[in-house]
C-alpha cells in the first residue's frame, strides 16, 4: 500500500478500500472524531457498534482487553480469517466504539497486505461501504454514489463481491457461538 494511504488513515482520514470481505469505509478506531464521522457518512444507527480490524492479537490490549489463555487459543484457531469476534470491552473511554454494549467486535484479517497496512495504521473501524440498510458497494463507482467527495480517498481494486464476515461471540466458558453466518464456516 502506498505511503499516502497510511498517512491519511493515521492522521484521522477516512477512506474506502477493499478489505478481506467487501469494500469498507475505514478510519482509525482510536480516533473518536474519525469514528463519529464514519457513523454520519454511513447514516448508521448510533446504537450499533462497528467491527474493528486489527493487525495482531496484541492490538486487543489497546482496547483494555485481557482474556484467559483458553480464549486466546480459541482466537488463534479462528484467526487470521474473515471471522469477527465479539469480546467484552467495559472500558468507558471506548464508549464511542461500543455504544453502551460494553463489547467490541474484532477481526484479524487473513490477507497479508491488509495485516501489513493495519500494523502501520493501527486498528481501523471497517463497516461495509454503503449507507445502513442499502446494498454494500461492489465497486468504487457504487461507493462514490454513497459518499461522493465526503471521504479522503478511494482505493480501487475492481469488483469486490465477497460475503460479510462470520460473526462469533465467545462465551465466558470459552465456546464460540455463531451469531451470523458469513464468509467463513465456523463449527
Amino acid at each position: 500500500m502506498p505511503l499516502v494511504i497510511t498517512q491519511t488513515l493515521r492522521r484521522g482520514g477516512v477512506g474506502v478500500l477493499p478489505t478481506d470481505t467487501l469494500y469498507g469505509i475505514v478510519g482509525s478506531a482510536l480516533n473518536k472524531r474519525t469514528v463519529l464521522r464514519i457513523y454520519k457518512l454511513r447514516k448508521r444507527n448510533p446504537k450499533k457498534p462497528m467491527i474493528i480490524l486489527i493487525g495482531s492479537l496484541a492490538d486487543l490490549k489497546k482496547f483494555g482487553i485481557s482474556l484467559p489463555t483458553t480464549h486466546y487459543k480459541l482466537l488463534t484457531g479462528l484467526w487470521p480469517n474473515a471471522v469477527s469476534v465479539i469480546l467484552p470491552c467495559p472500558v468507558k473511554k471506548f464508549a464511542y466504539l461500543h455504544r453502551g454494549t460494553k463489547t467490541l467486535a474484532f477481526r484479524f484479517p487473513k490477507p497479508k497486505w491488509l495485516r501489513d497496512l493495519l500494523k502501520k495504521t493501527g486498528p481501523l473501524v471497517a463497516p461495509s461501504a454503503n449507507w445502513e440498510g442499502h446494498p454494500p458497494a461492489a465497486t468504487i463507482r457504487e461507493a462514490k454514489k454513497y459518499f461522493a467527495d465526503k471521504v479522503d480517498m478511494y482505493i480501487d481494486a475492481g469488483r469486490c463481491t465477497g460475503k460479510p464476515s462470520t460473526l462469533v461471540r465467545i462465551t465466558p466458558a470459552g465456546e464460540a457461538v455463531v451469531l451470523r453466518r458469513g464468509a467463513v464456516r465456523v463449527a
